[in-house]
């Protein structure tokens, strides 16, 4: 991996109380992120994929501590994050941002775009007023809003429109590091390639490295350098984009680029279909996670859980203990 890392995890936990007894004590816990361990280089894209449910969100919640965590670190730039309070947190949340996925709902629609963009720089960067003006005006230039949308509210922007706003909300204070929680999701095709054409831009003038979060393997291959794919609050596989796709290690992660729709019609490939539904994350299975849905399985699955420490490459990991052996059963030509 090029670069040095910005961001490291390890060991991370995140369980919900999901149901308590009488006298108020947990009596069922949910756990939506159950031991994590992985790094986020500096100036590259991670995507992290899954099905809904499996964490995801609450992963990228926890890096920027927007929760806080059971158990594990979370290490940014050297500075461990996990025990801080929210007066130690402060100084450093002009670093380390997010991108939520419905724009509309992350605005304040009682103000104008101008000063929901503005208010992170009244909040946090001690420069005189004029500058922060200035600074909200080049934002707005460098995501492609002018003059005429400074002072109109969200709902009178379009869906592309008001990602802009979030996407320059997010930017205007120069952060290292931004959580991408499905930021596509929610708008046309179209206009998806321009957010995704912009993010790219942005990362390449701000030297800005990502963490994006989320299903459509389709933008994920076209905008990530690494990929990890999360099962039921764990990492399950992790490589470059080019490891992934052309040659995925994990029976879940072939399931998911089986399922990636191909533009061309006279093209056949087998599918992989998934049986049965995900295990509930208040009564995870022992053993491997994925084995109930997995025709690999073997009997050692039910018996053992497999750690990410199988290699298929210096770079390319893989959660299953038949990850050598087993060939995939659909590869996306990059």
């Amino acid at each position: 991996m090029p670069g040095r890392v910005l961001v490291s995890v390890s060991g991370l936990t995140k369980h919900f109380v999901y149901r308590k007894k009488f006298n108020g004590k947990p009596a069922a816990l949910l756990k939506a992120v159950d031991g994590v361990d992985i790094d986020i280089y500096r100036g590259q894209t991670l995507g992290l994929v899954g099905e809904s449910g499996c964490g995801k969100s609450t992963l990228g919640r926890l890096l920027l501590r927007l929760h806080k965590p059971n158990s594990g670190s979370i290490v940014y730039n050297g500075i461990h994050l996990e025990n801080l309070n929210q007066k130690e947190l402060r100084p450093l949340r002009r670093h380390i941002q997010i991108i939520f996925q419905d724009p509309y709902d992350s605005l304040n629609p009682r103000k104008t775009v101008f000063d929901s963009v503005l208010d992170p720089l009244n909040v946090i960067a001690a420069i005189p007023r004029p500058e922060r003006n200035a600074a909200v005006e080049q934002i707005f230039h460098e995501v492609g809003l002018d003059e005429s949308h400074y002072f109109k509210y969200p709902h009178e922007l379009s869906g592309g429109q008001r990602q802009r706003v979030v996407i320059a909300r997010a930017v205007v204070l120069n952060p290292d590091f931004i959580v991408c929680d499905e930021p596509v999701s929610a708008l046309d095709v179209s206009i998806r390639a321009q957010i995704l054409k912009l993010m790219i831009k942005l990362r390449q003038e701000r030297k800005i490295t990502y963490l994006f979060i989320s299903h459509d393997l389709s933008v994920v291959r076209y905008l990530c350098d690494t990929v990890a794919v999360m099962y039921l609050g764990k990492i399950v596989e992790f490589g470059t984009r080019m490891e992934i796709f052309n040659n995925p290690a994990h029976p879940y992660t072939q399931a998911l680029i089986s399922a990636i729709p191909l533009p061309d019609v006279d093209v056949k490939i087998e599918r992989t279909i998934l049986e049965g539904d995900i295990p509930s994350p208040v009564d995870i299975p022992p053993g491997c996670r994925f084995r109930q849905r997995c025709r690999w399985a073997i009997p050692e699955c039910a018996r053992l859980e497999p750690s990410l420490n199988i290699s298929i490459s210096e770079t390319h990991k893989s959660a299953c203990f038949r990850a050598v052996e087993i060939q995939p059963e659909a590869v996306v030509t990059l």
